[in-house]
């Protein structure tokens, strides 16, 4: 076990609500076809001045307030995005110059939606290994300005927002018990954002391709998302030595409820025990999961020695699942 605590949870979704009908003014779809396909019903999304790391910042400003600690007693900070404030550098590092702190190692990990399971898994290492004592997770998205609305496939899935977990160094008592990740890049064009870096500079061909928004060929993501969500659930439970029953709460990454489902019914998870706050936020990429902690938290639904099952899959096409005593 690599003995962790989280001592602190927060998160940040913007004040704007889109929901299917608004959608359906703005393409061809319907609340029906979008709920019945997708489990969503609506999403936040962020003004034109909002970027990744001013809700990162938010959420990890609560975060550490429910730590009892500030965001500059942080040693290690890692921001899982695929929408970051710029190319380079780091949004982590633009977190820093928001809240006006400096002198932690502030770095991003880049695998898409399992980003904030990659995040906590590094955050462990460090921990369990003494390079950090403090580290704050963060997932955070504003998919919403990656997103091409003007296809009826993809711009009905995606909403934005952040979440944040402050970790520290446990007592034995907690922690990650066992732990699942890999990625197959020969899968990566399933799912990309195919302009913007030095595949494909941003020219004036690629801006008017709307090469700069989300690609994504739907039923292959399907396909394979279910697979590695549920095998990598699997796997890091039987590496636990726990069984399904064990399990207090199941939060895989909120992108499908039909995925969701799928993964569920293959980790052999009940149905009462799946966490979801997908209808309300839409597919948050990497801001999912810790969102959804968030939540859970301030329900009451997690306490001291818990077993929570994590699970994503991502673009990459990344995976990772994390069996947690809390």
């Amino acid at each position: 076990m690599k003995s962790i605590k989280v001592i602190g949870t927060g998160r940040a979704l913007p004040e704007k609500v889109l929901t299917n009908f608004d959608l359906e003014k703005m393409v061809d779809t319907s609340d029906q076809w979008i709920v019945e396909r997708t489990g969503i019903r609506e999403r936040r999304i962020a003004d034109e001045n909002t970027a990744t790391s001013d809700l990162a910042a938010v959420a990890l400003e609560r975060a550490c307030d429910k730590a009892g600690m500030k965001p500059a007693d942080l040693d290690t900070i890692i921001v899982a995005t695929s929408t970051p404030d710029t190319v380079y550098p780091a949004t982590a590092c633009w977190l820093q110059r928001r809240l006006g702190i400096a002198g932690s190692a502030a770095f991003d990990i880049s695998a898409g939606c399992s980003g904030f399971l990659f995040a906590l898994e590094v955050a462990a290492n460090l921990l369990v290994t003494g390079t950090a004592k403090k580290a704050g997770v963060i997932g955070a998205e504003v998919m919403s300005k990656v997103v091409n609305w003007q296809d009826r496939a993809t711009c009905v899935l995606f909403g934005d927002g952040a979440g944040a977990a402050v970790v520290v160094p446990g007592n034995g008592s907690s922690g990650i018990l066992a732990s699942n990740w890999g990625c197959d890049g020969n899968l990566a064009p399933l799912l990309y954002q195919p302009a913007g870096g030095t595949r494909m500079p941003t020219s004036e061909k690629t801006l008017r391709e709307m090469a700069h928004t989300v690609h994504m060929e739907g039923n292959q993501v399907f396909k394979h998302a279910v697979r590695a969500m549920g095998n990598s659930s699997v796997k890091a439970l039987q590496d636990a030595g726990l069984a399904a029953a064990d399990v207090k709460l199941f939060i895989p990454h909120q992108a499908n409820i039909r995925i969701m489902e799928e993964a569920r019914v293959r980790a052999g998870i009940p149905p009462e025990k799946m966490y979801v706050v997908l209808h309300k936020y839409g597919n948050m990429s990497a801001a999912t999961i810790p969102v959804a902690i968030d939540e859970a938290v301030e329900e009451g639904k997690l306490q001291d020695g818990d077993i929570i099952l994590l699970t994503a899959f991502g673009t990459g096409f990344t995976w990772a699942a994390a069996v947690l005593r809390w």
